[in-house]
């Protein structure tokens, strides 16, 4: 190898090396340790980005860190392969989803290679392969005979000019994406997973997770959405049936003045009289076309319709007109809200609009609201009033008193709902997994036999972008013979929701072979749970969610012995450029094949990992990347110009080490001790860097080279800062590894270990102090006791400045690091 550093010689080199050694192919051993390192499958679009290649230098990093240290570690990759954008792509360019896909992951495969990625290459799987698909149709199959999957109505997205069903990705400003026609709600029966059943548990277990950031563990406990209330009725004036509400604030029900209904709500219609009949529907029709996100955002209009009708509130006998409102759900609590709009900030802009009647049940400790000058609502606890005998209590004390006379009355029940919702995985597109069902008329729904999957998603489909699912049109696919009768039935177009894939590949990853079951229990009991899970932010919810539903209900079929997926949980920052996150339309984006052609892969990890911690975002800096290829030159002519001192080393002698020696193996042993910690402990790899480059330095500066003695520590260092470098820039480890004269890879030597006495400092900067404010520093020898350090400071004549006249009260020291004199 020449002298000067060529990357793209070096990684072709190792690259080529490592594929044809299989040096990362794993398998089960009982006798070693294992660790399981797995960042976020991506989505085969088409190339890579810097989100990419920061996401996946940091798990790589891991997983050679752990190598390095005797894990058996299991690093595999795959893709995410189903979903929209393959189909899409085929509309726009006449070709197939499979094609687009597969080419994809082909480009994508060949991207992750040449940023020498240490995969298992041989655990590689796609969610789009049939020999995974048809393991997701068998679970599929078990969880409906337990009951955990099954059909019913729900509202959709629909194009009426498209004649399709449209993801909320694909609703812009309550418009078709692709055709810019007005997007209308569509009831249809939809295929769901139950995971509600799973609600306590989900929920219970975020207080167990201690490996998981704390900010995702909020965003789930409140999408899961415990909360403890009341359900109540209120009778409908003139019928025998009632309207009933869910509510956590009982203690506001003698306030509620009206009541609010979903437009979604059985009742809408069933409630609205003939001569609002018209208004309403056309509410209704309004309403259906606005996202559900926007329509409880807090800026959104609060608009309403009258229907008519009446309940009765049960508490104070008053006559409440039903209305209609933009803001409530179907999907929340009963769909129905009791409104209060003295105590809630929502109805009480709809009141006002509507000159709805106001009645304060809530007054403030020391004041007195009044109904008709009120500007918003009071929504804090304080002291109940017009609310019968429950006068004069603390409005959190009386939450429970009502519910029990609710409860005595016959009138209401105290229950736990969940904001949680049953997950609805059908998906009226072709690019999916089957739903393994088949509907006859004489037997109706007919799960497909298990030894006739997988259904196999057919190749000739045609792709318009309109006239509904294209799986609908394909009569050799929909025309099938019931499985019980032999009667003519008709097949599942729906597909599965691509997070259905994504919510068990990481057990398929223990057993990418297995062909007698989805998951070999033998693997899994190895090597689950994951021990490092990495991916970004925005998974916070849904997918990680979806994947600890799957795994509890895996656990419950047997399958796994595990309780959650994923033991701790890194969620990387974006990579920022010119101000925001990287992407075509900012025009801000950098391609990662042009600057790796450039300064080679090793530069690319290094600075993704060196320009900032991996939780925070990484603001993206030209000038750091030609720093970080500085700094490997620097590195690399180091080694070279040092390369004829080190061979001519003999072994080394502590007792003949002088003070420049002795200096630079601290620093040695203090850098390996820090690397180790910041790497294994805390994944502060840009600190870890920080102190390999002041390592190198340290070398640098380095003058007694040519004492015997001190070429033996020279080696010892070079060596070791090249073992260092090796999870970071592992081509351009491996390659100095060999100029250093070693055969055996740096995994196979392993991480360096430090020596604790050596790096123990000899000398200390204790920070000098008077009366908390910095007045000096004073270097001191690392077994100096606090009286010899007091002299020290006292010795200090800008101590001395501040201590003129004045008495010592007090002297605080902080052993080694600060003393700090109290004078008064």
């Amino acid at each position: 190898m020449e002298e000067k550093y060529q990357p793209a010689v070096v990684e072709e080199k190792w690259q080529k090396h490592w594929e044809e050694n299989k040096s990362f192919k794993v398998s089960h051993d009982t006798a070693r340790s294992k660790y399981y390192l797995l960042e976020m499958f991506p989505y085969p679009s088409g190339r890579i980005h810097m989100g990419h290649v920061r996401n996946y230098s940091i798990g790589d990093v891991i997983a050679r860190f752990k190598r390095m240290n005797g894990f058996n570690v299991l690093h595999p990759m795959g893709w995410d392969a189903f979903g929209m954008p393959a189909e899409n792509a085929a509309i726009q360019h006449k070709s197939h989803p499979a094609v687009w896909t597969y080419d994809n992951i082909a480009y994508m495969r060949g991207q992750l290679k040449k940023m020498g990625l240490s995969y298992d290459w041989d655990r590689e799987l796609a969610t789009c392969d049939l020999d995974y698909y048809k393991w997701e149709q068998k679970l599929f199959l078990l969880m409906y005979d337990k009951g955990l999957a099954y059909k019913r109505n729900a509202a959709v997205n629909w194009c009426p000019k498209c004649e399709t069903v449209l993801a909320n990705e694909q609703v812009e400003d309550g418009c078709c994406w692709r055709c810019d026609s007005e997007v209308m709600q569509k009831e249809l029966d939809q295929w769901f997973f139950r995971i509600t059943d799973y609600a306590e548990e989900l929920l219970d277990w975020t207080n167990r997770l201690p490996g998981w950031p704390e900010r995702v563990l909020v965003m789930q406990r409140n999408w899961i959405g415990k909360s403890f209330g009341c359900e109540i009725d209120f009778a409908i004036e003139g019928r025998d049936d009632a309207i009933r509400v869910f509510t956590t604030r009982q203690d506001t029900l003698f306030g509620a003045t009206f009541m609010s209904l979903a437009p979604e709500h059985p009742l809408a219609l069933d409630l609205t009289t003939a001569d609002r009949r018209s208004e309403v529907e056309a509410f209704i029709d309004r309403v259906r076309k606005t996202e559900k996100a926007r329509r409880t955002a807090e800026d959104l209009e609060k608009e309403g319709v009258f229907t008519g009708s009446y309940c009765i509130n049960p508490v104070t006998g008053r006559r409440m007109p039903v209305y209609l409102a933009n803001f409530v759900l179907l999907d929340y609590g009963t769909g129905a809200v009791m409104a209060v709009p003295t105590h809630d900030q929502r109805d009480f802009e709809f009141a006002q609009k509507y000159d709805l009647p106001l009645q304060v049940v809530i007054q403030p400790p020391g004041d007195l609201l009044d109904a008709t000058t009120m500007k918003s609502a009071y929504t804090e606890p304080g002291i109940m009033a017009n609310s019968g005998d429950f006068n004069g209590m603390n409005s959190n004390d009386a939450k429970e008193k009502i519910a029990d006379y609710l409860e005595s009355k016959g009138l209401g029940t105290k229950t736990v709902n969940f904001r949680l919702r049953d997950w609805l995985i059908s998906r009226q597109r072709y690019w999916g997994n089957p739903i393994p069902v088949i509907y006859c008329d004489c037997c109706g729904v007919v799960p497909v036999p298990e030894q006739d999957l997988p259904v196999i998603l057919p190749k000739d489909v045609a792709f318009t972008g309109e006239g509904g699912n294209p799986l609908a049109k394909v009569e050799s696919f929909v025309k099938v013979p019931c499985p019980k009768c032999g009667k003519p039935a008709r097949r599942e177009t729906d597909t599965m929701d691509t997070f259905v894939q994504s919510s068990w590949y990481f057990l398929r990853y223990c057993c990418p072979s297995f062909d007698s079951g989805p998951i070999d229990k033998g693997e899994t009991e190895y090597w689950m749970s994951v021990d490092q899970y990495i991916g970004g932010i925005e998974h916070a919810v849904l997918h990680l969610l979806y994947a600890r539903f799957f795994t509890k209900v895996l656990r419950d079929l047997g399958y796994v012995d595990i309780d959650e997926p994923f033991t701790n949980l890194l969620t990387q920052g974006m990579v920022i450029k010119d101000g925001a996150k990287m992407s075509k339309s900012k025009g801000n984006v950098v391609d990662p094949d042009a600057l790796i052609r450039k300064y080679g892969a090793d530069t690319a990890r290094l600075f993704s990992l060196f320009a900032a911690p991996p939780e925070k975002d990484l603001d993206w800096s030209d000038n750091g990347v030609d720093g970080s290829f500085r700094f490997l030159n620097r590195v690399w002519k180091l080694v070279f110009e040092l390369k004829p001192l080190l061979e001519g080393a003999g072994p080394l002698d502590l007792d003949k080490l002088g003070d420049e020696g002795k200096a630079l193996r601290r620093v040695l042993h203090k850098t390996i001790r820090k690397v180790t910690e910041d790497v294994g402990e805390r994944f502060h790899f840009n600190t870890a860097i920080s102190a390999i480059m002041e390592l190198v330095n340290a070398v640098f500066s380095f003058e007694a080279r040519n004492d015997s003695a001190n070429r033996a520590v020279l080696k010892e260092t070079v060596e070791a800062m090249v073992l260092l470098l090796a999870p970071f820039v592992p081509h351009f480890a491996e390659e100095l590894w060999r100029v250093l004269g070693h055969e055996g890879g740096v995994e196979v030597q392993g991480w360096p270990r430090y020596d604790a006495s050596a790096a123990v400092d000899e000398e200390l900067l204790v920070v000098l102090q008077v009366n908390g404010k910095l007045r000096g520093k004073v270097t001191v020898p690392a077994d100096a006791t606090q009286e010899s350090v007091q002299q020290a400071a006292l010795a200090d004549p800008k101590i001395q400045m501040h201590l003129e006249g004045k008495a010592i009260r007090k002297v605080i020291y902080v052993p080694g690091k600060l003393l700090n004199i109290v004078v008064g």
